[in-house]
């Protein structure tokens, strides 16, 4: 019995207007929807009430790096992630593999699980799908996710091939049986998702999508996209898959990107968006506007009184000027990238109540053209 319920509110061509109940919690997240990344279970340099302020419903934080600091003792203490960062909406843990495929050092990869050394202090550890599983029970997150290997786009230089990348996605697929298992096992009450993978070969991740459906999950995510991989590809893939995974469920697309990346992914059926641009960009001075992206670092805008855009409500934009920001900016104030970060963030989540709208009102066709035709104009 899934301790969730998708319903979709409205559609507009393969675009979803929806809302997931999550019942242990009897909360409510409207998507399509953006999550900002926690990793460490907080949003850089800003705080749970301001996320709040700002609309924010569910974030995603990162079961391998809690693992690591401050450790699931720690956080069990605090009766789960929740309390321990003081937010009260629901969360969203991802599983440990993307950040397992991202370190140099790491992969010794076998049937069991993952070896590594730590990043922090170099000791040897062992991740497997059940040890993904018992840590983000104890962090009582309210999505989990399988533990999976990440396929990359190329190995050795060189495209992976379709033979690699079918051992990489079978592999993950054994994976995935294993932590639905041990899911169980524990009693987990929250919901459990599954990943989608096959690198970049549509036969492969049919395959992938038919035996994550037989396992059975709560909902369907499509991992191993934004890799590497050209925007063509991204965007074929994004055309093939959403189709093939069930229609009554959360469909997530992990770690993607860009305004402009998440209104396609919407227009082919995707749910649910994560992506640590708008926050990483806000700390290196790279603003989003309703005309385009803004380098406040740039000389242009030393003595410049406009606000970073003159359309958006946020509060920095309210309050400061792109002259003010620009200073910040220059002398690495942390002010600066508190402030960046309210505003991008506000962005991301305007542009989805924007979305939501217009799905309602059968006009996301037209408001996502007006939208990008808008940002390609440039900066006022």
């Amino acid at each position: 019995m899934s301790n969730i319920n998708f319903q979709i509110l409205a559609k507009n061509n393969k675009a979803r207007l929806g809302s997931i109940l999550f019942k242990k919690y009897n909360k409510i997240v409207d998507t399509p929807v953006f999550m900002p990344v926690g990793t460490y279970g907080c949003v850089k340099t800003i705080l749970p009430n301001e996320l709040e302020s700002i609309g924010t419903q569910i974030i995603l934080s990162n079961t391998f790096h809690l693992w690591l600091r401050p450790g699931i003792d720690i956080v069990n203490k605090h009766n789960g992630l929740h309390n321990f960062m003081k937010w009260d909406k629901p969360i969203l843990t991802d599983s440990g593999g993307f950040q397992v495929f991202s370190l140099n050092n790491a992969n010794k990869i076998s049937e069991e699980g993952v070896s590594f050394s730590s990043p922090i202090d170099g000791r040897k550890l062992f991740l497997t799908p059940e040890k993904s599983m018992q840590i983000q029970y104890y962090l009582d997150s309210n999505i989990v996710m399988v533990f999976d290997e990440c396929t990359p786009y190329k190995k050795n230089n060189k495209i992976i091939s379709i033979d690699d990348a079918r051992r990489s996605m079978n592999l993950s697929m054994r994976w995935a049986q294993r932590s639905k298992l041990e899911f169980n096992r524990i009693e987990n009450k929250n919901n459990i998702f599954g990943i989608v993978q096959g690198g970049m070969y549509e036969s492969l991740r049919e395959e992938s999508i038919e035996k994550l459906i037989n396992i059975g999950f709560d909902g369907y995510a499509i991992g191993g996209l934004s890799v590497g991989e050209p925007k063509d590809d991204m965007k074929r893939l994004l055309e093939f898959i959403p189709d093939k995974l069930p229609s009554n469920l959360p469909r997530y697309l992990m770690g993607v990107g860009t305004p402009e990346d998440i209104i396609y992914a919407i227009s082919n059926g995707i749910d649910m968006f994560d992506c640590v641009m708008p926050t990483r960009n806000a700390r290196n001075g790279l603003l989003f506007t309703s005309y385009g992206n803004l380098k406040i670092r740039n000389s242009r805008y030393r003595d410049d009184l406009k606000p970073i855009d003159d359309s958006c409500q946020c509060y920095t934009c309210k309050i400061f000027t792109r002259s003010y920001l620009h200073h910040l900016q220059k002398t690495n104030e942390i002010v600066g990238s508190r402030l960046n970060t309210i505003h991008n963030l506000f962005f991301y989540i305007n542009m989805m109540k924007e979305i939501r709208a217009s799905i309602k009102n059968n006009k996301f066709t037209e408001w996502s053209k007006n939208f990008i035709t808008k940002r390609s104009i440039g900066i006022q």
